[in-house]
């Protein structure tokens, strides 16, 4: 489907059947005039009807910040549904830290978030520029090869068997538990095809490492994220569904938004190609730039919570037990709070102003790591390579949750 056809068909549609949740919409890259006429005509909307059930869409950045700070009406638990618009299944439940509300949230997460403290960041700079480094030395020059599987996967799986202390060479079993975790099981290229084949591999992840975790248990505390489990007051003694939800969301927290922002930056620059050039001119960009890729790329789609009570939102009437999405790809592209927001431009002001990382109590853990990996990621290319030119379109992924890129064809001329 053209431009053309798809402003069209999101234009006269009925906005009673307006539905955003449709995967498709993401994969096929053709969610923008949705949600360009929510925010102009129903910043709030309720979807009646849709695969997931029904649902609010909140498509305004100032409404989304509303619900993000107010934990106390809108949940993230579980118990009531978790974090996405699809529900877990009741028997197949994983809970952790983001499906909680305090206090066993902050409790939880306090525990794994010194890995991510100012000071490791700066004790793992050099470990992760010399294998950046290695990685972009490693590129094919003159042939076209795909940017997601040599440097995307490749770092971030590093990172993930640095941060979880894994076996080195087995590290891209992690990445796999990953895309596990976060497949649609109704793609017919996601590595499960059923919510009980999906449970069986990601039980299979957390007895993998809850041997290593068992094991570091018996060790002298260490800065990994399974010792820091394993010693933690609040979650040493995880059932085991709690400790494969928690894996699983550290897993996917250290990989697939950082993977997704490596990418799409690449794809970002080729589109502005202006700012490329400002890029190539000016290094000293490069923090702005790495704030201005997250926003633009926004690899979390939404968040969900459930209202816990009645409730108004942008002058609608929400009601207990409802379903409220937050659509962080159309927040930070509300021309209301973010000026020109369908430009990449990466001398933005106040260019951290996203939604991205999410606000509040369940802002990511790891939003410092992933501006780190992304800042040495581009101090390391321009070094090298004062161009890397895409070739053809992305393979997207079939997801309502991760803005995922599943390939990429891209060459360094010769």
């Amino acid at each position: 489907m053209n431009d053309v056809a798809v402003l069209t068909k999101a234009d006269s549609m009925a906005l009673d059947d307006m539905d955003v949740s449709d995967p498709k919409l993401y994969q096929n890259d053709t969610w923008y005039p949705y949600f360009a006429r929510l925010r102009r005509e129903a910043p709030v909307h309720y979807c009646r009807q849709s695969l997931y059930g029904p649902y609010w869409s909140v498509t305004k950045y100032k409404d989304i910040m509303q619900v993000e700070v107010n934990h106390h009406v809108y949940s993230s638990a579980s118990e009531l549904g978790g974090i996405a618009v699809e529900d877990q299944p009741k028997d197949l439940d994983r809970p952790s830290f983001i499906r909680m509300d305090p206090p066993k949230h902050d409790e939880q997460r306090m525990v794994v978030s010194p890995v991510v403290a100012p000071v490791n960041l700066a004790n793992m700079e050099g470990l992760i520029r010399e294998r950046t480094a290695r990685v972009l030395e490693g590129l094919p020059r003159g042939e076209v090869f795909d940017w997601v599987d040599l440097v995307s996967i490749e770092l971030t799986t590093m990172m993930l068997a640095t941060l979880f202390d894994y076996p080195w060479e087995d590290r891209r079993q992690l990445t796999y538990w990953s895309d596990v975790a976060i497949a649609n099981v109704r793609s017919p290229e996601a590595p499960v095809h059923s919510e009980e084949e999906k449970f069986a591999e990601l039980t299979n992840m957390a007895q993998s490492l809850g041997k290593l975790f068992h094991e570091r248990a018996q060790q002298p505390p260490k800065f990994d994220l399974l010792s820091m489990l394993a010693h933690g007051e609040a979650t040493r003694n995880m059932p085991f569904r709690e400790f494969m939800g928690t894996l699983a969301l550290l897993i996917v927290g250290g990989n697939d938004t950082t993977r997704n922002s490596m990418t799409g930056g690449l794809m970002a620059l080729n589109e502005f190609p202006g700012e490329y050039q400002k890029l190539r001119d000016d290094p000293s960009l490069i923090p702005s730039m790495v704030s201005e890729v997250i926003r633009y790329v926004t690899p979390v789609l939404h968040m969900r919570r459930t209202a816990k009570e009645d409730a108004e939102l942008g002058g609608k009437a929400i009601k207990k037990g409802d379903k409220v999405v937050m659509w962080y790809v159309s927040g930070n592209r509300d021309p209301e709070a973010i000026e020109n927001p369908d430009d990449f431009i990466i001398d933005r002001p106040r260019p951290r102003q996203h939604l991205s990382f999410g606000f509040g109590i369940h802002r990511c853990v790891g939003n410092r790591l992933a501006e780190l990996q992304l800042r040495i990621l581009w101090e390391e290319i321009l070094q090298r390579y004062p161009k890397i030119e895409v070739m053809g379109p992305a393979k997207r992924t079939y997801s309502n949750f991760i803005h995922g890129i599943r390939s990429l064809p891209v060459r360094i001329p010769a």
